[in-house]
């Protein structure tokens, strides 16, 4: 449920930008996942659980990546090489704001390869504001200067890292 608290002085244009009600402003409904399912669907095992009914932990090491070997390093380019070449099954982006959209009575959507997928997403979220008469407001940026930054990127990185493992399987 989103927040009805009201924005700081920091942010002016309130109930203009898009983001601000991500992802409600697209969709009128979206599942609840139960447990420790997660994903668009609820077909996934949140981030640290695996098993038929995601109920088993995993625990994951990650390498610092200056401890790779040369042979890792290369595996990880060649990981994200194919990210490049593949397109999402499961993810579309927007392609014009919602106000373009004809507040969603005519969708602008395009496919988008896994990689750029997260290029999108980051850019999505810390891109200027366009504003009501079509200028622009370049002084915000919701994932570099906000109380999220951490969560943020942490949410972020753990999303690329589990659509990387999909494409690679």
């Amino acid at each position: 449920v989103p927040s009805n608290s009201p924005v700081g002085a920091q942010f002016p244009f309130s109930g203009i930008d898009d983001r601000e009600n991500w992802p409600i402003v697209f969709y009128n409904r979206t599942c609840q996942c139960q447990g420790n399912f997660m994903g668009y669907n609820c077909g996934e095992c949140k981030f640290g659980y695996t098993g038929l009914n995601c109920t088993v932990r995993r625990n994951m090491i990650r390498k610092e990546i200056f401890r790779m070997t040369t042979a890792e390093k290369d595996k990880l380019i060649a990981y994200l090489n194919l990210a490049k070449r593949t397109t999402s099954p499961e993810y579309v982006i927007a392609t014009a704001t919602y106000e373009q959209m004809n507040n969603g009575s005519n969708p602008m959507f395009a496919d988008i390869n896994v990689y750029d997928l997260f290029v999108w997403l980051h850019y999505y979220a810390s891109r200027d504001a366009f504003l009501e008469d079509g200028s622009v407001w370049a002084n915000i940026d919701f994932a570099h200067e906000a109380p999220g930054f951490l969560p943020w990127h942490r949410f972020f990185l753990l999303l690329w890292e589990r659509e990387i493992q999909k494409v690679t399987g």
